[in-house]
C-alpha cells in the first residue's frame, strides 16, 4: 500500500463537495482551523453551487473531483460533507494518476466508496471528520492533524460486552456500511481478504443491518478477515414490531463462526466523537476481557 507524504506547514489542502450541497458559512470555521495548523486551502470551482440537494449537478461534482486529482501541488483533500451522491459520479473520474503522485483523502460516511476507489488502487486515505463538522468535537479535528502530519494518536477504547478477544495485525478498510452494501458488485467493491474490517452506520432499521451483514456474510467479505471493528452505529430504527436483537448484537451474530477479534464501540463515525483513521496503513488491534488497544505498526 502506498502512503501520500504527510503534511507540513505551509502544504496546500483542498476542499471539495462531491455529495451534499454546503454554504460558506459551514465550511469557514474549517478553513480557519487549517490555516491555525499552518496550511494553505484552496476551495473547489462549483463547491458552492446547488442543485437539488446536490452540491452542483452531477458533472459539476465530477469536474471539482477531476481538479482535485490532477492539482499538482496540493498534499490533501478533504471533503466538504457526505449525504449522498459520490456514487453517482465516481465512474467518471479517472484516479490513475494518484498512483505516481498520491495525496491524502479525508472524509468518511458517503466518501467511503471514494476509500474503497483509493483502496482498490494500493492508496491510503484517512476516515475522518470533513470540513462542515470540524468545531464539533475538539478531539475528533485533532486527531485528524496528527494522522496528516504523522503524529501518535490515542483512541480512548474501552471493553463492551460483545467484544471478541483476540490480536491482529492487518490494514483497515471498510466504511459506512450502506455504502459498502451499495458498491456491491461494483468496480468498488470493497475487498476485505486479510484485512481489518471497519463498519459504521446511522439512521438504519436493523432489519436492514441485518440484511447488509448477511450480504457481506453470503458475498465471502466476513471470512477471510483478519479482524472486525465495529464504530457508531448510530440511531438505529425499529419497526412496530421488533427486530429482536441490537446493530451491534445484529454484527456479531453475523460472525460467530469466525476466529477472529472483534472491537465494538470505537469512537469513529457518524458520532461527534468521530476519531481519524488510517485506511491501508498496517495497525495492530488487541482485544482483551479488561482493555482494547491500536498501535499503527
Amino acid at each position: 500500500m502506498k502512503t501520500p507524504p504527510y503534511l507540513k506547514k505551509g502544504d496546500l489542502v483542498l476542499l471539495i463537495a462531491t455529495a451534499r450541497k454546503t454554504t460558506p458559512e459551514l465550511i469557514q470555521p474549517a478553513i480557519d482551523i487549517l490555516i491555525s495548523w499552518g496550511l494553505n486551502v484552496e476551495i473547489g470551482p462549483n463547491v458552492f453551487k446547488a442543485h437539488h440537494q446536490f452540491a452542483g449537478t452531477d458533472e459539476e461534482r465530477a469536474s471539482d473531483l477531476r481538479w482535485a486529482i490532477a492539482h499538482k501541488t496540493a498534499k490533501a483533500v478533504i471533503f466538504t460533507g457526505g449525504g449522498y451522491g459520490t456514487i453517482r459520479i465516481i465512474d467518471q473520474v479517472d484516479f490513475k494518476s494518484l498512483q505516481k503522485h498520491p495525496k491524502w483523502f479525508i472524509g468518511y460516511s458517503d466518501v467511503t466508496a471514494i476509500h474503497n476507489r483509493l483502496h482498490k488502487l494500493k492508496l491510503a486515505s484517512i476516515h475522518g471528520t470533513m470540513a462542515f463538522q470540524f468545531t464539533k468535537h475538539a478531539e475528533a479535528t485533532l486527531s485528524l492533524k496528527d494522522l496528516l502530519f504523522e503524529k501518535k494518536t490515542k483512541y480512548p477504547l474501552k471493553p463492551h460486552g460483545l467484544n471478541r478477544q483476540g490480536k491482529a495485525e492487518a490494514e483497515i478498510t471498510g466504511g459506512n456500511l450502506s455504502i459498502i452494501y451499495a458498491v456491491s458488485g461494483s468496480v468498488d467493491d470493497v475487498d476485505t481478504k486479510n484485512k481489518i474490517l471497519f463498519l459504521e452506520d446511522l439512521d438504519e432499521y436493523l432489519y436492514h443491518v441485518d440484511r447488509m451483514m448477511m450480504q457481506l456474510k453470503r458475498s465471502g467479505k466476513l471470512k477471510h478477515l483478519k479482524g472486525l471493528i465495529v464504530g457508531g452505529m448510530t440511531d438505529m430504527k425499529d419497526n412496530k414490531v421488533p427486530f429482536g436483537k441490537t446493530a451491534e448484537e445484529i454484527i456479531i451474530d453475523a460472525v460467530k463462526e469466525y476466529n477472529y477479534p472483534v472491537c465494538f464501540n470505537f469512537p469513529a463515525g457518524h458520532i461527534e466523537e468521530n476519531r481519524a483513521l488510517y485506511f491501508g496503513r498496517k495497525v495492530k488491534l488487541v482485544v482483551t476481557k479488561t482493555k482494547v488497544s491500536l498501535n499503527y505498526v
